[in-house]
């Protein structure tokens, strides 16, 4: 228990001085690429995250469980609430932003879906196809979620979760996840969000913290959920509005959990040497700043679902993208 509670006081500072010492990520989408493969080159992110890359659900209120489990769990949430689970066997999935798989085999194995997850990092794509097993049906391709390559209404699903906030343009992301999916098809999203700053600023101590969390971690800005809702509904590609709820304390304990894996998996220390200490330890006090910003109210867990209208994408966007004087939120 001294030993558990050394390593609890320590490792926070440890993570500071090479948070300090060592430079930021950049929003652009080579960095986001770059640091997504060199994680999955060096399997830390796995090793201590497992092969969801995203927050767990540990349901409201909030209960103690499994790190990795929420994270099943959550995936399972999503489908529930999204209505997926009404939705036949064979039911075409484009996963935007699926990391190394995780969501799409789950959607894949457990629901007999056909998933196709794309992400902009190849090194994600090629560890994805790894771990999926044969006669799953989960395919991985790199692909920008800014400029898909598939054609209109593909997909009977699109479903997208913490991707969003490295998009550069959250208008054309929310053209983009629309534009691919079928008429009647449902869109679900699930994404960190900040505040509506447009109702209520950001006060002196928000915004340096919102600095740091977008510069460390390769973002160029985080939406509001209601900002999102309103670029979804510009699109004119939404049949019934737009639903959303807020997940932040469903989603919270996974920020400290995630560091509490550095301590009950001891076998990363020597697997990865000591510049892969340095380089987990250093993301400790952003780990740390996230749950203060989703805990305070600063930042929001947003889920978004909706119905493709059956409406012509190319006259839908017509001329949108140069006229809308709508700010990017």
């Amino acid at each position: 228990m001294n030993l558990l509670l050394s390593l609890l006081l320590i490792l926070p500072v440890v993570g500071i001085v090479a948070y300090l010492l060592t430079p930021r990520r950049y929003n652009s989408a080579d960095s986001v690429a770059t640091s997504y493969d060199e994680w999955t080159q060096d399997g830390i992110l796995e090793f201590y995250w497992g092969e969801h890359i995203h927050l767990g659900y540990y349901g409201s209120p909030p209960r103690q469980k499994d790190f990795r489990q929420a994270k099943f769990d959550f995936v399972h949430e999503m489908v529930r609430w999204g209505g997926l689970d009404s939705r036949p066997p064979g039911t075409t999935v484009l996963d935007v932003g699926c990391g190394i798989g995780g969501s799409s085999r789950v959607l894949a194995k457990d629901y007999d879906f056909d998933v196709t997850g794309v992400t902009i990092s190849p090194g994600q794509v090629a560890r994805a196809t790894q771990l999926t097993p044969k006669g799953v049906s989960a395919k991985f391709l790199v692909d920008d979620a800014m400029a898909l390559s598939f054609p209109d209404e593909s997909f009977d699903v699109v479903w997208s979760l913490e991707a969003g906030p490295h998009m550069p343009d959250k208008r054309v992301f929310a053209q983009e996840l629309l534009r691919v999916l079928k008429p009647g098809g449902l869109l679900v999203v699930g994404d960190w969000n900040q505040r509506d700053d447009r109702r209520r600023p950001l006060n002196w101590w928000e915004k340096p913290v919102m600095t740091q969390l977008l510069d460390q971690w390769s973002h160029p800005k985080f939406s509001s959920i209601e900002g999102f809702s309103e670029l979804l509904e510009e699109t004119q590609l939404v049949s019934g509005g737009i639903e959303t709820t807020d997940w932040s304390k469903e989603t919270l304990p996974s920020w400290i959990d995630s560091i509490w894996q550095g301590i009950v998996r001891p076998k990363g220390l020597v697997k990865f040497g000591v510049s892969g200490f340095i380089k987990s330890v250093r993301e400790v006090p952003t780990l740390l700043l996230m749950r203060l910003a989703f805990g305070s109210g600063l930042c929001r867990f947003g889920m978004f679902r909706a119905t493709r209208a059956n409406v012509n994408a190319a006259q839908a966007f017509s001329g949108q993208r140069s006229s809308s004087s709508m700010p990017v939120d």
